[in-house]
Parts: structure tokens; C-alpha cells; sequence
């Protein structure tokens, strides 16, 4: 269409005329903003600039464009300036938000909290301008929220707990004006109250928080806790001293005024107010005499409590001389009348002096200002050798004002102590502010040297770029790394500066390896789906698979990969090499594994064995057992061929008369003189001998490892191995037919003739058993074992059944056999529990279950542990009788002898599990 110039009537920008072709010259920022000052249009320009403004330029390059724009086209600039003004906000809330989360942490490193801090803190900083909405400072806000939170629910149980207090101890007043058997009643129950409200209390001051809580909740709770225990302590020897009253009619009557008067009622004395009124008649009563005992034990009473209130007095303990007054009130209640006037003067004097002690609160916040004002002034003046670091100066100076500022809240200001203190923490700051200069030194030299970093990694990139040596270049890459790790501390703000362009740098230096090590993935790869090839094919070709694992090796040593990763390549490499090797030696194996004679009859014998093992006949499996036995020592062989030898002895015996077979089984001395493990005698009808295998030489003499196995018996050397073949020596074996060695060697050489002398032909032996004739037998015994375990159990069990049956319907005749009960039952032992049964039911099994439950270190039902370790506690005084372990069957007996009911048996069935078995 036809070019049309931006020209619009909206357009705030002047008409820029386009200077002739031959004079237009390339304006310098052209490079940098990708033609944008040479654009023919202003939308042209506008695009450009935005895409410029996509690269994220720096500060100093968004100034220098936008001081050339804004005087030839301000609608292109405004996307400039609108990219200044955001960066210059985000410095400006960056700076507020790091000054607001400083103020914020340091209320939160604080031991004390004050919530008014608290909330000024958020309030002043939303003021500021401050992004509360943004990290850290949402975090921050919600951190002292709660905290803030924390204490006050800390204050609410205070006071909770003062008003639990109050109540507990109007509870006890209350029981007071009652009978004092109801206070003996709700005694208990009064103990369980006040130990939890003195946990609870505990838990309170031991909150991590408690600290922050307000300086009025702290003495609000020592004061309920005082008035409680004073209250508690005495309502306790008060009750205790009715109950032995009304126990004994001598004894003294408690001090609370109805239960006295119960108490004279009880006792058919008149009551106290009846007294009284019987006393006031007479004019004149002579006071009755006390005796010098109590009265010398009522000053002793009150000069213990007097001496206390004193002391705290004179410490100026304003908590706990309040403590030590109503101690000493709750003293002078009880023994006031029994003192002389000079005492109770004393106690006065005192009790006004505890009550109207004036200014301790300041004297105590003025002894810890002294007291700050001197760690302070000390920590210039340490020894030589002991001086502070910057950071620990720091954080101690913080601790000591944050601690003058507790102080404070304690009592009135001191300026005087303050002027002091604030001169030593100034001078002591300096230390602060030398250790703050070294550590911004330390961080521009540390900058400087990552900076110089870069560039080296730059530098080094441009160099290598077009070398191969990738091995070399990821040593050289892994340096770099280290160097960038170990190159100092510097402020997250400056380290996050720097990490993109280490990131930058050290990715265009690790490209050319990236792009390598991709290739030599792809070949790797290749190379894998190869070797799998090789593998599934039907003939392995050993030329193709060693030159296949050369080109693998050449690759791992041209290009580097990370170790895990080049580990897992190799082993999907070498896993189908492997297994084709595998099935090769597994066909060549096979190929020349053979089942002999003997191994079949093993194996059938092993099947027949593992029949009657599934049929759970104990007969059968034991039967089973002995023919698998005698198959493996070669007995089979033997007796069919006896069988043979007499059929056809039978048939001649009318040709032949006179010739009787004649065949015997050899013992087992004899039986090592056949490969089949026994000896045949000698028919009239001869039979065709077998032909006899050649003689093989010894290869090795070993023990015998196999399990069940003697391990010091050495086996026989056999013929050469073959795949397949075992060196088992098992009896009936070749290998196990060779008698023992003599013991005399060096006689048996001799024997021979010498080293080069004859020697005897070896013994003509059959073959050994092969593999799967022998892991057949073998897992067929294991089979059968457990099985004949497993019923035994079940026998076992049925014994149990029928022991519990007897004693239930008391009779003698259900009691199993000795031999069904086990070998931890004596005929004696049965024959006590049979009579224990013909009784009739007598005595308490109690303690008889418990010793078997002890002996068979069962557990006991819950209603009973209380009894059992009293029954422990009574055994260990009884040193010298028999443990419940020995005196089980006495103790079964014991039980028997009882009636029965559904506890009693199943414990008795629990311990008898296992006693039965020992």
C-alpha cells in the first residue's frame, strides 16, 4: 500500500523530518537500542524500544536513551521513563523494607517482647510505606503476631489460675464449717486440685515466653500460689489431727472449731460455745494452766517464722517476705495464745515493716542498673588476651541495653546511672563500629575478586572455545567452581548482583562441553541398543562385542560424564552382554549335565517325599524320609538288585537243585566297597557285570560344606569336574566311599615304595549326584522337617486342649500321656495333676498363676500386676526358695487343685505355652 508519515493529530511529538539519504549518518546508540533512533516511524521506534527494553538494560544505559529520546520522540520515551521510575521505587521500598525486617528481627531475637513495641512496629511501618504484603516482612508480620498472641494468652491463664486459686481455697474454707469426715472424704480429690493447679502454675513460669509477659502478672500469680499452699498446709495437720482425735480419745483436738465441737460431742464432753456459757456465769474464773511444753513449743513455732520474715525484710525480697508474713500469720493463728507479750510485740513490729517496706522496687531496679552499668564499663577493661570480637561486642551491647530497658519497666528512671551507662556502651561501640569498617573492606576486596573472576572465566572461555580436550576443560570448569565457592563473604544483596553473571559466564564457558557430552550421549546410546543386539542374537559373536566395549572405553575417556550418571550407562551397556554370556554357560551347562541312575532314584524319592509331606501323615513323611536316607546312601540299588537275584534263583531251583542264592546286604563298612553303596552276593545265575569306569586321578582333598555337614571330616578327591558336577561326599558317593585316612603317613609312604613307587589302582566309584538331584533332596528334607515340626505343634496344642478339658470337668482320666505332655513333664509331675484332679476343688490359684506367669515371663491382665509385684517383692525376701521356674509343675498342680473359670484358663493356657515347650 502507500507509505504513509507518522503525522497523527493525537501525537504530542514533533514532526521529525528525515534528513536526505546521502547526508543521514547512524546515531551512536543505534547498536544498543537495535536501530531504534533510525526508525522511519514512531511506531517503528516505540516496537524497538520495547524490545530493547526486554534485554533488561542497566540504570546507567536506561538514562543515556532516555536523555536522547525525550527531545525526538516523547511517546517512544515514555516506555523509558515509566522503566526509571519502577526501578527507582523498587530501590526506595527495598531500603524501607530492610530497615522495617531489621527493627522486626531484632524484636524477635529479643528475650522480652513488649506487645505495645509489638504493634507500634507494624503501625509505624505501614506508615513508612512499608511492603508489609511482600517478603520478608509478611513473614515477619505473622512471626510477631504470634508471638504478640503467645504472651497474651500467657496473661489470660494467669489470671485463670489466680481465679482457680481463689476458688480452691474457698472450697477448703467451705469444708472447714463442715463435718470433718467430709473433709476427710473430699481429701483426696482436694490433693489431686492443687497438685495440678501447681503444675499448671509450673508450666507458666517455665513457658519459653514468659518472659514478655507484663511486669502485674508475675506477682499476681506468686500471690495466689502463696495464699494457696499457706491455706493447704494448714487445713492438711488440721484434718490429720481430727482423724487421730477421733481415733484416740487423748489425743489433742484439731484447732478448726467444728470439728472440735464434733469431736467433744463424740466423746460426750459439752461444746465450746457450752463451755463458754457455763464459764460466764461465775464472776471470776482462774485461767486454766498450759503446759510448759506447748508453750515452748508455740515461741519455737513463731521465732522460726519471725526470723524468716526478718531476713526477707532485710534483703528487701518484696515477693517473698510477702510469702513469710502470711507464713507467719498462719503461726501466730495456731499458737498466738500460748506466747508472752514480748514475743507478740516482736511480731507486730515485724509484720508492719514487711507490710510498709517503701521503695524496694526502685532499690532493686537500681542494684541491677549498677549492676549493668559495671558489665558495661568492663568490657573495655578486660584482661589482656580475653578481648571481644566485633560480633560478640555487638550482640552483648544489645543484651545490656535491651536488659536496661527491663529494668526500667521495674521502677523509676535513674538518669544519673544512665548517663554512665550509655558513655560505656558508646565507647565500647567503637570496638562495634572498627569490626563493621573491616567487614565492608573485606566485602569490596571480595567483590573485586569474584568480579575479577568472571572476567577470567570469560577470558578462558573465548580462549578454549575450540578446544578438545573435554577432560582438561571440566577439571578446569570444577577449579572455577571451587574458586567462585571459597572466594570470601559478601551482603545477600551484593551476592545477588553478582550470581547472574557468574551464572552467565560460567554457561557460555560450558557450552561447548554441554554440546559434547550431549553427542557423546547420543553415541553412548547408540552403542547400548547395539550391545542389545548382540546380545539377542542366537550366536554371540565375542570379536564384535571386544570391539563393541573398545569403542565404549575410547568414548568414557574422550568425553567426561558426571560419575552416577556414566555409572548407570555402563551397567545398561554391559547388562545384555552379560546375560547372553550367562545363557551361554548356562546352554554349555546344560548341554553336558546328565541324570545318572542313582539321581533319578533321588529324585523320585524326593518326590514321593514331598507327597507325603503335603498329605500331613507323619508316618508317611517319617517313612518317606528313611527311603529319600537310604536312596542317597545307595541302599535302593542294593535291594533291587536282591530282588532280582532271588526271582532268579527261583526260577532255577528245579534245573539246580542245591544251588540256593544266597544275598546279603552289606553293612556299612561293606557298603563302600560298591559305587552304589552296598555289596550283592554271589547267584547261580551269574548276571552281565556293568562296565566298569575308568579310574580317575585326585584332583583336590577339601571339608565338606555342605549344611549338616562334618566340616573337619576331609572328602575324597573325585574324577575331574565338569559343569554340573558336586563335591558333595555324601554318603554312598564315590567321594564317601574312601575309608579314613591312617595316621601314619609317613609309614604309608613307605608302603607304596617310595615317592616313585606302585602304587595301588583306585577303587572303582560311582558317579557323584548332580545338581538337581541334590537341591531336590535337600529342599525335600528342609520341606519334611518343617512339616514334622509343624505337627508337633499341633500335637502339642491338642495336649494343651485336653489338659484344660480335664480340668474343667475334673476328671483324671482326659490328662494326656507324659510322652503327649513333652519332656518337660516328669511322670510325677502328671501324676500330681492327675490327683490334684480327683480332689475336689479347693484353695485360690492366685499367686499359683502368678508364679507361672513369672516362671514363663508371660504377661499378666492388668487387675493383676499390682498383686504380681508385690508377690516379686515378697520372693526377693525369700532368698532361699525355690524360683517359680523350678516349681512350675507344682504351681500347675496348684491351679488344678482350684475351681475353674474362663481367666483362670486362658492364663493357665498362656503360661503353659511355653513352660511345655522348655
Amino acid at each position: 500500500m502507500f507509505p504513509f508519515f507518522s503525522r497523527s493529530k493525537m501525537s504530542d511529538a514533533p514532526e521529525v523530518n528525515p534528513a536526505p539519504a546521502k547526508t543521514h549518518e547512524p546515531h551512536p546508540l543505534d547498536a544498543l537500542t537495535g536501530g531504534a533512533f533510525s526508525a522511519a516511524t514512531s511506531g517503528e521506534r516505540a516496537s524497538r524500544i520495547r524490545d530493547w527494553l526486554a534485554t533488561q538494560p542497566d540504570h546507567e544505559q536506561l538514562q543515556e536513551v532516555f536523555k536522547e529520546l525525550s527531545g525526538r520522540d516523547k511517546g517512544a520515551a515514555r516506555a523509558v521513563r515509566e522503566r526509571l521510575d519502577e526501578i527507582r521505587r523498587a530501590k526506595g521500598q527495598e531500603v524501607i523494607a530492610a530497615e522495617w525486617a531489621e527493627k522486626a528481627q531484632v524484636l524477635l531475637a529479643a528475650p522480652k517482647l513488649n506487645i505495645a513495641d509489638a504493634l507500634a512496629w507494624q503501625r509505624d511501618a505501614a506508615k513508612a510505606g512499608a511492603p508489609l504484603s511482600r517478603e520478608p516482612l509478611s513473614v515477619l508480620k505473622v512471626q510477631v503476631a504470634d508471638r504478640v498472641k503467645v504472651i497474651e494468652d500467657l496473661q489470660h491463664r494467669v489470671q485463670v489460675q489466680r481465679e482457680a486459686a481463689v476458688l480452691l481455697a474457698q472450697r477448703i474454707e467451705v469444708l472447714s464449717t463442715k463435718s470433718w469426715r467430709d473433709a476427710q472424704a473430699a481429701l483426696e480429690l482436694l490433693r489431686a486440685d492443687v497438685a495440678r493447679w501447681q503444675e499448671q502454675a509450673q508450666e507458666l513460669t517455665g513457658d519459653a515466653s514468659w518472659a514478655s509477659v507484663e511486669a502485674r502478672f508475675p506477682p499476681l500469680l506468686d500471690a495466689s500460689r502463696t495464699q494457696l499452699l499457706v491455706v493447704w498446709e494448714a487445713f492438711q495437720p488440721a484434718l490429720a489431727q481430727a482423724v487421730a482425735a477421733a481415733e484416740d480419745v487423748n489425743a489433742p483436738l484439731p484447732p478448726v472449731p467444728v470439728w472440735a465441737d464434733e469431736l467433744r460431742t463424740a466423746r460426750g464432753l459439752p461444746t465450746e460455745a457450752a463451755a463458754a456459757a457455763a464459764a460466764a456465769k461465775p464472776a471470776r474464773v482462774a485461767k486454766p494452766k498450759v503446759a510448759p511444753e506447748v508453750i515452748e513449743k508455740a515461741a519455737h513455732s513463731v521465732r522460726e517464722a519471725l526470723a524468716v520474715l526478718e531476713k526477707e525484710t532485710a534483703e528487701g525480697h518484696g515477693k517473698a517476705s510477702a510469702g513469710a508474713a502470711a507464713a507467719l500469720r498462719a503461726v501466730l493463728k495456731v499458737h498466738g495464745k500460748h506466747i508472752d507479750s514480748a514475743l507478740e510485740q516482736q511480731v507486730h513490729t515485724a509484720l508492719v515493716a514487711a507490710g510498709e517496706l517503701e521503695g524496694w522496687q526502685r532499690w532493686s531496679a537500681d542494684q541491677v542498673r549498677e549492676d549493668l552499668v559495671a558489665k558495661a564499663e568492663a568490657l573495655l577493661n578486660r584482661p589482656e588476651g580475653q578481648a571481644l570480637g566485633g560480633r560478640k561486642m555487638q550482640e552483648t551491647l544489645r543484651n545490656l541495653r535491651e536488659q536496661w530497658k527491663q529494668a526500667d519497666q521495674g521502677g523509676a528512671p535513674n538518669h544519673s546511672l544512665w548517663k554512665k551507662f550509655d558513655e560505656a556502651c558508646n565507647a565500647a561501640h567503637k570496638v562495634v563500629e572498627a569490626w563493621l569498617d573491616k567487614i565492608r573492606t573485606e566485602a569490596a576486596e571480595h567483590k573485586a575478586q569474584r568480579l575479577a573472576l568472571i572476567e577470567e572465566v570469560k577470558a578462558w572461555a573465548q580462549e578454549h572455545a575450540n578446544s578438545g580436550d573435554w577432560k582438561a576443560i571440566n577439571r578446569a570448569l570444577h577449579q572455577f567452581g571451587d574458586r567462585w565457592r571459597e572466594g570470601g563473604h559478601v551482603g545477600e544483596k551484593l551476592f545477588a548482583e553478582l550470581q547472574p553473571l557468574w551464572k552467565q559466564a560460567i554457561s557460555m564457558a560450558a557450552a561447548p562441553l554441554e554440546a559434547a557430552q550431549k553427542e557423546s550421549l547420543a553415541r553412548r546410546h547408540a552403542m547400548i541398543d547395539e550391545a542389545m543386539a548382540l546380545g539377542a542374537a542366537p550366536t554371540l559373536r565375542i570379536d564384535a562385542v571386544k570391539a563393541l566395549q573398545q569403542r565404549w572405553q575410547a568414548e568414557a575417556q574422550t568425553v567426561p560424564l558426571d560419575r552416577k550418571h556414566e555409572q548407570k550407562l555402563w551397567d545398561a551397556f554391559r547388562k545384555p552382554i552379560d546375560e547372553a554370556f550367562n545363557r551361554k554357560s548356562a546352554d554349555r551347562e546344560r548341554a553336558v549335565t546328565e541324570l545318572s541312575a542313582r539321581d533319578r532314584v533321588v529324585l523320585e524319592a524326593s518326590k514321593a517325599l514331598e507327597a507325603a509331606n503335603a498329605s500331613g501323615d507323619a508316618q508317611q513323611i517319617r517313612a518317606a524320609m528313611q527311603a529319600l536316607e537310604a536312596a542317597l546312601r545307595g541302599q535302593a540299588q542294593a535291594a533291587e538288585a536282591v530282588a532280582t537275584a532271588q526271582k532268579d534263583a527261583q526260577a532255577h531251583s528245579e534245573a539246580q537243585a542245591g544251588a540256593l542264592p544266597v544275598a546279603t546286604e552289606g553293612g556299612a563298612g561293606e557298603s563302600a566297597e560298591t559305587p552304589d553303596g552296598g555289596e550283592v552276593a554271589e547267584v547261580a545265575t551269574p548276571a552281565p557285570a556293568a562296565p566298569k569306569p575308568t579310574a580317575r586321578p585326585v584332583v583336590a582333598v577339601r571339608g565338606d560344606d555342605r549344611p549338616g555337614m562334618k566340616k573337619d571330616a576331609p572328602a575324597a578327591a573325585g574324577r575331574g569336574a565338569r559343569p554340573g558336577d558336586r563335591r558333595d561326599g555324601r554318603p554312598g558317593d564315590r567321594d564317601g566311599a574312601r575309608g579314613p585316612r591312617g595316621d601314619g603317613r609317613i609309614g604309608d609312604r613307605a608302603d607304596r615304595g617310595g615317592r616313585f613307587g606302585e602304587r595301588p589302582a583306585f577303587e572303582d566309584r560311582g558317579p557323584r549326584l548332580g545338581d538337581t538331584a541334590f537341591r531336590a533332596q535337600r529342599e525335600a528334607m528342609e520341606h519334611a522337617q518343617l512339616a514334622l515340626k509343624k505337627l508337633a505343634a499341633q500335637a502339642h496344642c491338642e495336649a494343651l486342649t485336653q489338659l484344660l478339658t480335664a480340668w474343667e470337668k475334673r476328671d483324671a482320666a482326659l490328662v494326656p500321656s507324659t510322652q503327649d505332655l513333652g519332656s518337660g513333664v516328669t511322670a510325677s509331675v502328671r501324676s500330681a495333676w492327675t490327683q490334684a484332679l480327683t480332689a475336689a476343688p479347693k484353695g485360690d490359684a492366685a499367686e499359683a498363676l502368678l508364679r507361672l506367669e513369672m516362671a514363663a515371663e508371660a504377661p499378666t491382665p492388668a487387675e493383676h500386676i499390682a498383686a504380681r509385684r508385690m508377690l516379686q517383692l515378697q520372693l526377693l525376701t525369700r532368698r532361699n526358695d525355690p524360683a517359680p521356674a523350678q516349681t512350675w509343675g507344682q504351681d500347675v498342680a496348684r491351679v488344678l487343685a482350684s475351681s475353674s473359670d474362663a481367666g483362670s484358663a486362658r492364663r493357665l493356657q498362656n503360661v503353659l505355652k511355653t513352660l511345655l515347650r522348655k
